[in-house]
């Protein structure tokens, strides 16, 4: 290599890098600012309603946690089919083993004190419209690029897909509430509630369900393997 042309390489590079230090803004103040805003509103919000106010301070810390973890219920779905692996599918099964143990006690530290169970209006009948629901959803949260939580923490990233995504949620969502009484009355009602306990005693509960949270863990860590070893 010559050397105006040894030079001319030296100054592209020079200017490249001169670029990209123009593109790395700092950040501080932006989070300062946008922090003091979000704090503000919690606290207006929070004179409202308090239970609004907890509310916004959770949603907030929660979308914080998923941005910055890259937690997306999506991926322990998808990853394995398109690209073997199970890492975040064994994250959130750990994460469903730590709430199993949480909501168990809550709830039978209501039963023994003779307390009404929390939660127990949830329990809902399942029948082929939990079959329905959860094939449409699956299929819908694959292409759409993310489940609802993973929809609205990249919409706070900023991609337009997952704005798109929001607002067909949206209006999926109320276009359910507005036909879950013909759900409920012909297909819901068809099926029996099942409440694990009932079945195999508190204890026998969540032994069981843990039993088959570490069974899928030791699944997805195998298929893995065997996609890595392929």
């Amino acid at each position: 290599m010559s050397e105006a042309e040894t030079s001319g390489a030296i100054k592209r590079s020079s200017r490249s890098s001169t670029r990209t230090r123009r593109k790395k803004k700092n950040q501080v103040p932006v989070g300062i600012i946008t922090g003091i805003i979000l704090a503000g509103l919690a606290v207006i919000i929070s004179l409202i309603d308090q239970n609004l106010g907890l509310f916004w301070v959770t949603g907030i810390i929660f979308g914080f946690i998923l941005q910055k973890a890259r937690f997306c219920f999506t991926a322990s779905m998808r990853d394995p089919l398109l690209t073997g692996s199970t890492s975040v599918t064994r994250a959130v099964l750990i994460a469903f083993a730590i709430t199993s143990i949480g909501f168990w006690a809550i709830k039978y530290g209501a039963h023994i004190n003779g307390l009404p169970i929390p939660g127990q209006s949830y329990v809902v009948p399942v029948s082929l419209a939990t079959a329905i629901g959860a094939f449409m959803f699956g299929i819908g949260m694959v292409i759409a690029g993310g489940c609802a939580s993973g929809t609205l923490m990249r919409v706070g990233e900023g991609f337009h897909m997952q704005v798109l995504s929001l607002l067909f949620f949206i209006i999926g969502s109320l276009w359910g509430a507005h036909d879950f009484g013909w759900w409920k009355l012909n297909v819901i009602s068809n099926g029996k509630a099942i409440f694990m306990p009932d079945v195999f005693g508190w204890g026998g509960a969540i032994v069981v369900q843990l039993l088959i949270i570490v069974l899928l863990f030791i699944a997805a860590d195998k298929w893995e393997h065997r996609k890595n070893e392929n």
